[in-house]
């Protein structure tokens, strides 16, 4: 999946409640302009950054803005520290997972921000106890890529959004033939990607509404995660170890696998390929009992300490604006966030259906998260795998779970 840093750290909210009273960001230069920070860390769109930058720095000459271009790997260590000394960068992303921790813990600076403009559910994503904290960037959903080439070998219609979860197993079954190494789908334990999506779709929930209790001990949750061990169960997908050894993306673009549920990140990485760039294709998600598909985006924050909160409030809302949006959306490597943009996204790689990514936003689910995040999502890959390997029932798995998630909101203050 496209770069979504994670961190980790259990003394970073005791840090940030010691941290001094400095004033960190950026500072006025000997001409009298400000001078802002602007972390990001995505080198792929640093020439569409920069670009935005120039762009508001044309219609603002008394701003000066220096993007800081930090490793995905390094990024929430550095912002930790950074946070932690009272010194972190003026303007920054943020994305859901780290949102409420940040906003909790008076990091990031309330904001006034027009949500018409954006999408929902992503908007709630950066939303706590009722403050704005993030103006939206961009987006990501979900959507069912298939290869045409298998499907047409097999005389399979090509998915379409009468698709159910029956289709998918009938037709991965049909599509599989394991002595030539062909599957029908990649089922790997992918939280945003696979079964977050169908835990929706079934009814169930990940995280209680209120952020305080686990969602996975639900009858309706389980349904959703046996829908991937059930493919499991099949032999329709290349088992967890193979799915480990190679990242699924890899064995998609190999061209022995019939179907994988990828996001709308994907779609430039498969432009690129031999394989996919022309021979697959994307539609809308299949629904089980009804339909929904997880949101995520990251969106652009302002620290609460910076010296200039004026000048970083207004870099923010040209961040936020259709301009910027416009410039996002000519590079294709993100879906802008500003409505109405979009389609200068879709239209960036014609031979692929990029606008079911578009149409699935009537029912988006925002991406599940809670003050500490990490503490318990990096517990799902460890406690459900074993039910992916068959080596353990996805009911019991998912009650261990819904345990270990609910400790770890219990020490949530």
């Amino acid at each position: 999946m496209r770069a979504k840093p994670r961190w980790r750290s259990s003394v970073f909210v005791a840090a940030l409640l010691l941290s001094t009273a400095a004033c960190g960001g950026g500072a006025g230069s000997g001409d009298g302009k400000v001078e802002l920070s602007y972390r990001i860390w995505d080198k792929n769109q640093l020439p569409a950054m920069q670009r935005i930058v120039d762009r508001f720095q044309s219609t603002h000459p008394n701003i000066r803005v220096g993007i800081q271009l930090t490793a995905s790997q390094e990024f929430w260590t550095k912002l930790q520290a950074d946070a932690t000394g009272g010194s972190a960068p003026d303007v920054f992303w943020m994305n859901g997972p780290h949102a409420q921790l940040y906003a909790s813990n008076g990091i990031l600076l309330p904001l006034k921000v027009n949500l018409s403009d954006y999408p929902e559910a992503l908007s709630r994503i950066y939303s706590y106890q009722g403050t704005q904290y993030g103006v939206p960037k961009d987006f990501d959903t979900v959507g069912l890529w298939y290869n045409k080439k298998l499907f047409d070998a097999a005389k399979i219609k090509y998915p379409d959004d009468t698709w159910t979860w029956q289709t998918v197993t009938q037709v991965a079954r049909k599509l599989t033939n394991a002595s030539k190494g062909v599957y029908g789908i990649l089922a790997p334990p992918f939280g945003q990607e696979n079964y977050y999506d169908t835990i929706f779709q079934a009814g169930g929930q990940v995280i209680s509404p209120d952020g305080k209790s686990s969602g996975y001990d639900q009858p309706a949750t389980i349904s959703g995660l046996r829908f991937w061990t059930d493919l499991m169960k099949a032999g329709v997908s290349p088992s967890l170890k193979s799915m480990t050894d190679t990242y699924p993306t890899q064995l998609f673009e190999s061209g022995k696998v019939g179907m994988y549920y990828g996001g709308s990140w994907n779609a430039i990485e498969f432009a690129k390929n031999d394989v996919t760039k022309n021979d697959v294709d994307v539609t809308v998600l299949p629904q089980g009992t009804k339909r929904a598909v997880v949101i995520h985006g990251l969106a652009n924050v302002a620290y609460a300490k910076t010296r200039h909160p004026k000048e970083a409030t207004e870099f923010l809302t040209f961040l936020g604006s259709k301009e910027a949006a416009d410039i996002q959306a000519q590079t294709g490597t993100v879906i802008p966030a500003f409505n109405g943009t979009q389609d200068t996204w879709v239209k960036s790689m014609p031979q692929y259906h990029l606008r079911s990514f578009l149409d699935q936003l009537a029912y988006a689910v925002p991406f599940p998260t809670s003050k500490n995040t990490d503490a318990w999502q990096t517990q799902e890959p460890t406690i459900l795998g074993p039910a992916w390997s068959g080596e353990k029932d996805v009911d019991t798995a998912a009650k261990e779970l819904a345990v270990a998630m609910n400790t770890a909101l219990g020490k949530e203050k």
